[in-house]
């Protein structure tokens, strides 16, 4: 991060919430102390599923890659999203964080999320929106770059970046693959956040902040905004 750009962001963004945290939010809002609560991608040391420890009756991560440093209280399980070890109808919350765009199956997914949800279950994921220009650049990048760009604009190490798909990365996508596995869409949000790739540079950063407090500003142009914030519900009443 260079001094203009921490400045920048210090100023424009000091009071807006990252998308981050309302994907939480949200997550809290659904969570009752006896959930059972499902984090699908959780990561190798389950960073968000580790803030509802002891406000849930049980939680569950699933990951593809090897734990680590996993608290007491956190069931995990390596396994694909499409063919998870558990029961039907046995979770009642299932969320999922910047995963979405690397499901190269998503149809399978949404249908085994179906099947381990109860009857009046939610899902909830964020995931990069197919219309930003971020989204737009990764596409026409070779996956094989990604964990390099990644580690140099992020500093994110290169194991922990993971080729990308963007297969329901748009709202029709999401409609259409939540219908099939018999899902209502109950929220369809479109979320901006700060230009981060941009942080390495200042004149960059400062160009992505205006482009960012436009698309912000104005209604009609919501489709351009970085991230995509979905609400799932499966039919039925909750236990």
């Amino acid at each position: 991060m260079t001094a203009l750009s921490e400045a920048l962001l210090r100023k424009c963004y000091a009071n807006s919430p990252h998308p981050y945290r309302l994907y939480e939010e949200r997550v809290t809002q659904l969570l009752t102390p006896d959930s059972v609560l499902l984090d699908a991608g959780c990561g190798r040391t389950v960073p968000v599923l580790r803030k509802y420890l002891g406000r849930a009756r049980r939680l569950i991560g699933i990951e593809l890659v090897s734990f680590s440093d996993v608290p007491p209280g956190i069931e995990t399980y390596n396994a694909d999203l499409s063919d998870m070890p558990l029961p039907d109808a046995s979770v009642d919350l299932i969320m999922s964080r910047s995963v979405f765009e690397h499901l190269t199956d998503p149809a399978a997914v949404y249908k085994e999320f179906s099947r381990v949800l109860r009857p009046g279950g939610a899902v909830v994921f964020l995931t990069a929106n197919m219309w930003d220009y971020g989204t737009l650049v990764a596409r026409l990048v070779p996956n094989r770059f990604h964990s390099r760009i990644v580690k140099q604009v992020e500093g994110r190490a290169e194991e922990d970046t993971f080729p990308t798909a963007y297969r329901t990365n748009t709202r029709t996508d999401v409609e259409h693959l939540a219908t099939s596995a018999g899902f209502t869409v109950e929220n369809f949000e479109y979320l901006s956040q700060y230009p981060n790739y941009l942080m390495f540079n200042g004149a960059l950063f400062f160009l992505g902040t205006c482009y960012e407090k436009l698309i912000s500003r104005f209604e009609i142009l919501r489709f351009l905004r970085g991230w995509i914030m979905v609400t799932l519900r499966k039919p039925g009443l909750s236990r």
